[in-house]
């Protein structure tokens, strides 16, 4: 099952899009329309053979933020999505609450984890080590702030994040990553999308500027 479920997301162009959730304030169509008119330019300098898939992480749907912005997206393409969610000893409440409206494929972030220690053995200590240290670096400019630590749950999705775009470029042989903002807070979730360019399991080309 696992191996049918990797091999159909093989067959797509994955399209990820990363930015704040259900607090971002700006309008979503606004935002959508703007990141459809990006990608419409940068894939206008692209190659791409296959059909593209949208690929979410799991996010509820609320009224703005990406979970908003993600349908939008997939709907000025006319394309169908896929989705990645952390597994039930991680976060039980993640899938549960996740939207799968349009969603045709859906793969577990262990399945990922697996497609990484395959291809790339040694990957995911590297990754988990970034993220640690980038979590730690983070909280010590936030203690000087005199501001809280990050939560707990920051380190399970920054590795969510970066491990899905990893493992479905390595899978799919490409993809392509958006941001719904230039502007991205150092202490959210998707600035450490940082962390898998450094590492090189995202090609800066595949970002979209």
């Amino acid at each position: 099952m696992t191996q049918d479920l990797l091999f159909s997301l093989s067959q797509y162009h994955p399209v990820v899009i990363e930015g704040m959730g259900g607090y971002d304030p700006r309008d979503p169509g606004l935002v959508a329309a703007e990141v459809s008119k990006q990608l419409l330019s940068y894939w206008g300098q692209k190659q791409i053979q296959k059909p593209k898939l949208l690929i979410t992480q799991g996010d509820p749907l609320e009224e703005r933020g990406i979970s908003a912005i993600s349908p939008l997206v997939a709907a000025r393409f006319g394309l169908s999505r896929g989705l990645v969610c952390l597994d039930e000893e991680i976060a039980e409440y993640h899938s549960p609450n996740a939207d799968r409206d349009n969603v045709i494929l859906e793969v577990k972030y262990s399945q990922l984890v697996d497609v990484l220690n395959h291809s790339r053995p040694g990957t995911m200590e590297r990754l988990e080590r970034a993220i640690d240290d980038r979590i730690n670096r983070k909280n010590q400019k936030r203690q000087a702030l005199d501001e809280n630590p990050l939560k707990d749950y920051f380190r399970d999705f920054a590795l969510l994040q970066e491990v899905t775009k990893a493992a479905c470029s390595q899978l799919c042989k490409g993809i392509t990553v958006a941001h719904t903002s230039s502007k991205i807070s150092e202490f959210s979730v998707t600035g450490f999308y940082t962390v898998g360019l450094e590492l090189g399991l995202v090609d800066p080309d595949d970002m979209v500027p």
